[in-house]
């Protein structure tokens, strides 16, 4: 129940992100931006322009469970959840490291700054099991 809310919580705020740049884009592009909504009316769905925003992005249920690689291509880890701050922004990738069947499972909270990329393929420069799982381990607060 937790991960399906985590994973609701990512989705909502990649959409608002991009969401917010959806102007700037459409404006880029040459493309009619729809008038703003009245004080007191909410306007539900997204534009064309936002759908192509939202489109060219990484679906946050893809993310997760993707596998994390160091710079020499070896597999350190998999992304088990992305923690966002109260801003909205992506700021932890919380990484399994080692375990089997979930014994001895070990997890890490890892900023996404320290990630040169984490789509398609999540790369962690300088990073090995070892040094991963000497990290503490990061329990989620209920």
């Amino acid at each position: 129940m937790n991960m399906q809310l985590g994973r609701n919580i990512v989705i909502a705020a990649l959409c608002s992100m991009a969401l917010s740049s959806s102007a700037f884009a459409a404006e880029e592009k040459k493309e009619t931006v729809v008038p703003p909504v009245p004080a007191g009316k909410v306007m539900l769905g997204v534009t064309v322009v936002e759908t192509e925003l939202i489109a060219t992005g990484w679906r946050a249920s893809k993310l997760i469970g993707a596998d994390v690689y160091n710079e020499s291509s070896d597999k350190i880890g998999k992304i088990e959840d992305l923690i966002l701050a109260p801003d909205g922004t992506l700021s932890v990738a919380i990484v399994d490291v080692g375990g089997f069947l979930g014994v001895g499972k070990h997890r890490v909270a890892i900023p996404v700054r320290q990630f040169t990329q984490i789509a398609p393929k999540a790369i962690l420069p300088g990073a090995t099991k070892g040094a991963l799982k000497k990290l503490p381990t990061f329990v989620y607060a209920q």
